[in-house]
C-alpha cells in the first residue's frame, strides 16, 4: 500500500462512524459545505450552484495535467474532511482511482461524467473499450453535469434546495448561449480550415459538436508518449494539407508540439504554434480563462484567429 493510501486509511478509520452517519442521514441544517472537485471546470460549475452556501476548492489549479496527477497526503486530508467530492470520472483522474474509490465508502463522492448518457460518450478505437473523459468540450454535454450537482447540494442542504434550482437554471441558460455561440464563431471558419491540431486528443467532443477535424499528438491520455511514427504521421498531414497553425495546451509540455513544428519546417512548410489553448485544466485564478466560460471563449477565438 501507497503512503498516500497508508495516510487516507487513517482518517478514515479515525473518523468512519461519523462518516457513515453523515452519509445515510446529511445534516438538513448546518454551516458552509465543503466541497472539494478534481478540476477547475467542476468547481466552477459547484461554485455557481452553491453560492455562499459551501466553499469549493479544486485539487488541481492551472497547468496540472489530471491523467498524471497523484493525490498528496494533504490532497488526502482535505478529500476525507470535504461534505462532497465531485469527480469528472471516466477514468480522467486515472492516478487518484484508488482513493476516490476508498473514500466513496464514508463521504458523497459523484463522478459527474455519469450524467452523460453512454450513447452520448466518445469511444475512441484506440480507448479499447474506454471512453473519452473530455466531455466538457461539448459545451451541450456539460451542462448535463449540472442537475447530479445540484441534486447532491439540496440534499446535503435541502433548506437552500430552492436556490440551488435557480442557480442551475440559470447556469444552464448561459451554457445553452455559449453552446450557440460557439457554432456560430466556428463556422466564420471556410470548412477546409477547421482543422485543429494539438498535442493531445483533447478536442474530440470539440470536433465532433461543432465540425471541426481533430488531431492530437498524443493519445487521449498523456500518460502514453507519442513516438516517432506518430510525429511522421502527424508532420505528413500538416504538410498536405497546408495546415496553418498548431496549438500548444497548458497542462501538456510545449516540446512536442514544437518539435512537430521543425519537422515541418524541414520539409519546407512553415507552420505558426497558433497560441496556447487550455485543456485538461482552465487558467489561473481570477482571469477570465479561469472560469469554464471564459476557458472556453479564449479557446475557440484563439483557434479561429490562427488558422482564418
Amino acid at each position: 500500500m501507497s503512503k498516500t493510501l497508508h495516510v487516507l486509511a487513517a482518517l478514515l478509520l479515525a473518523t468512519g462512524l461519523t462518516a457513515c452517519k453523515a452519509k445515510e442521514a446529511p445534516a438538513a441544517t448546518g454551516g458552509t459545505l465543503q466541497v472539494v472537485t478534481t478540476i477547475g471546470m467542476i468547481a466552477d460549475v459547484a461554485a455557481r450552484l452553491a453560492g455562499p452556501h459551501a466553499r469549493v476548492d479544486a485539487l488541481m489549479g492551472a497547468g496540472v495535467d489530471p491523467h498524471l496527477y497523484k493525490a498528496s497526503e494533504g490532497d488526502v486530508r482535505r478529500l476525507s474532511e470535504a461534505d462532497l467530492v465531485l469527480y469528472n470520472g471516466l477514468h480522467l483522474e486515472g492516478k487518484m482511482g484508488d482513493v476516490l474509490v476508498k473514500l466513496a465508502r464514508q463521504r458523497p463522492v459523484v463522478a459527474v461524467a455519469d450524467a452523460v448518457p453512454e450513447g452520448q460518450r466518445r469511444e475512441p478505437p484506440e480507448m479499447q473499450g474506454q471512453y473519452d473523459p473530455h466531455i466538457w468540450f461539448d459545451v451541450s454535454l456539460w451542462a448535463l453535469v449540472v442537475e447530479p450537482i445540484e441534486r447532491e447540494l439540496a440534499r446535503l442542504r435541502p433548506a437552500h434546495a430552492d436556490e440551488f434550482r435557480s442557480n442551475a437554471a440559470a447556469v444552464r441558460k448561459e451554457l445553452e448561449e455559449l453552446d450557440r455561440w460557439v457554432t456560430e464563431r466556428i463556422q466564420t471558419l471556410p470548412a477546409g480550415k477547421r482543422v485543429l491540431v494539438t498535442a493531445h486528443d483533447a478536442f474530440g467532443y470539440f470536433g465532433r459538436r461543432y465540425g471541426v477535424e481533430v488531431h492530437g499528438l498524443q493519445g487521449i491520455s498523456t500518460v502514453a508518449e507519442a513516438g516517432l511514427k506518430d510525429v511522421e504521421q502527424l508532420v505528413d498531414l500538416i504538410v498536405t494539407r497546408k495546415v496553418k497553425a498548431i496549438f500548444v495546451e497548458s497542462s501538456v509540455p510545449r516540446r512536442s508540439i514544437e518539435a512537430v513544428q521543425a519537422a515541418c519546417r524541414a520539409r519546407q512548410h512553415d507552420v505558426a504554434i497558433g497560441g496556447q489553448l487550455f485543456s485538461d485544466a482552465m487558467g489561473a485564478a481570477g482571469t477570465p480563462e479561469g472560469t469554464y466560460t471564459g476557458m472556453v471563449r479564449h479557446n475557440v477565438n484563439t483557434v479561429v484567429e490562427a488558422l482564418k
